[in-house]
């Protein structure tokens, strides 16, 4: 340590989703620099900011996300929070198992059991020293999904909220305070603006990066974007005699430029084809070809309409042909063919609407325009919205509507089953304040799987 200054780095990534294209040369990149930092006197840190699970990998799929822990292991991280992928795409019991093996903290403040204790796999903060002594306190929250949470049996609090509480708590005991936040951007911001003791804000969520930071108030704000195409590196430069920061600054590595290695590859693509193995349990026999339509109903749309109406005993059925990525073929039917063609960490669920309502989201579903969107985000891992799909929702030839064999009509009330990415406002606001119960954990593809075993049995 030269003139009393303690020289800190820190590595970040954050919502790489699963997308593991260039995760050799990260991991290798990571473990590399922190061997030349600590040769050098200089500490490093290695954080990831949630969503480095996806579900709609195979991998993923196939391991539960515990081999996503493991790859974190061997990249040596010394910390983690959850995002909404950890958080609500998993099972109450795969989250609770997901960390078990975990050689990493898990930092996360605002996620509780449903009796209001934290779980024992989380701290809601950590306290670090540096090999100068200099002490980093370590905070971290994630996105309040409080319905979907509740469904798995979690207590979720506002996290900017809790966020403030815990770094006015520790703030005494640390020199030096970093928050790990899957929020997204905005509420990092407010954050920034309203708690003047974060000197670092590593952010998530919303997908966003700064190439160099952004300072707001006494906080740096950091992020890396999405999917492992970046590397975070801040640099923190800390005057132990005046206790004050003497500088300190964020940059990105684009990972595509990071060093290859031949070797490191070989090995990452034999432990993944380990994990997919375990996608191969056959689930159910099918006698003939069910081909992809995207923009008309088929057999696939039409299997899975019989699905969710037989599933959730609902009035009728919506929901896009998009969902389907590929033909399921003749013949068994293992956990990796679902998996295939229904990639999605999508939920089902049903809506209770007035028959006002529900005749309003039929006509917004025969806009000629919806088929063509191009669909990011809300969980859905295709690229076109495709035809809307309906079943038992349709008019007669008099034009009077019919949910089932009921005439829809205002003032009465009736159950939609559709996916959980309409429930949000965006393509049919009169969803997102409707009644609505979610299916959980069960993603749209267990639901497939079931009705192939129920309906193929005989």
């Amino acid at each position: 340590m030269e003139n009393n200054i303690d020289k800190i780095h820190i590595y970040h990534t954050n919502d790489i989703h699963s997308h593991f294209e260039s995760w050799p040369e990260i991991s290798r990149f990571l473990q590399s620099r922190k061997s030349l930092h600590e040769s050098a006197e200089e500490s490093c840190f290695v954080f990831d900011i949630g969503d480095y699970v996806d579900r709609s990998d195979p991998f993923t799929e196939a391991t539960n996300g515990k081999g996503n822990v493991e790859l974190l292991n061997r990249a040596g991280y010394d910390a983690v929070t959850i995002g909404n992928n950890e958080g609500i795409t998993m099972s109450h019991d795969a989250l609770t198992s997901l960390y078990k093996d975990a050689q990493f903290d898990v930092i996360l403040g605002n996620l509780f059991k449903d009796n209001g204790e934290r779980p024992e796999w989380l701290v809601p903060y950590k306290l670090y020293s540096t090999a100068n002594g200099t002490k980093v306190g370590i905070i971290g929250a994630t996105a309040e999904y409080q319905l979907f949470y509740s469904k798995l049996g979690w207590q979720i609090t506002p996290p900017r909220e809790q966020l403030k509480k815990l770094a006015e708590q520790i703030k005494g005991e640390t020199d030096l305070l970093i928050c790990l936040s899957h929020m997204g951007i905005g509420e990092d911001e407010r954050l920034a603006n309203e708690c003047n003791c974060i000197d670092v804000i590593l952010g998530a969520h919303t997908h966003h990066l700064f190439h160099e930071g952004k300072q707001i108030n006494n906080s740096l704000l950091a992020a890396t974007g999405k999917y492992g195409e970046y590397v975070g590196h801040v640099t923190i430069e800390y005057n132990c005699a005046t206790h004050q920061i003497n500088h300190q600054e964020a940059k990105l590595y684009q990972t595509e430029l990071l060093e290859k290695s031949t070797i490191d590859r070989e090995d990452f693509i034999y432990l993944m084809e380990i994990g997919k193995g375990r996608l191969t349990e056959p689930v159910f026999y099918n006698p003939k070809q069910m081909p992809r339509k995207l923009f008309s109903d088929g057999p696939l749309t039409s299997f899975f309409s019989k699905a969710l109406l037989s599933y959730t005993k609902a009035d009728c059925v919506m929901f896009n042909a998009g969902i389907f990525l590929d033909d399921l073929e003749e013949g068994w039917v293992t956990r990796g063919d679902l998996h295939s063609i229904l990639p999605h960490p999508i939920n089902p669920c049903t809506i209770t609407l007035d028959g006002a309502d529900l005749a309003e989201v039929y006509e917004l579903s025969l806009n000629e325009d919806l088929p063509d969107i191009q669909v990011r985000g809300l969980g859905f891992r295709g690229a076109q919205m495709g035809a809307m799909i309906r079943e038992r929702l349709y008019k007669d030839g008099e034009g009077q509507l019919f949910a089932g064999n009921q005439k829809v009509v205002a003032g009465q009330n009736y159950t939609l089953a559709t996916l959980d990415m309409f429930t949000f406002g965006f393509f049919f606001p009169s969803l997102k304040d409707a009644e609505i119960e979610y299916y959980m954990p069960e993603l749209i593809r267990d639901v497939f799987g079931w009705y192939g075993m129920e309906h193929f049995k005989h």
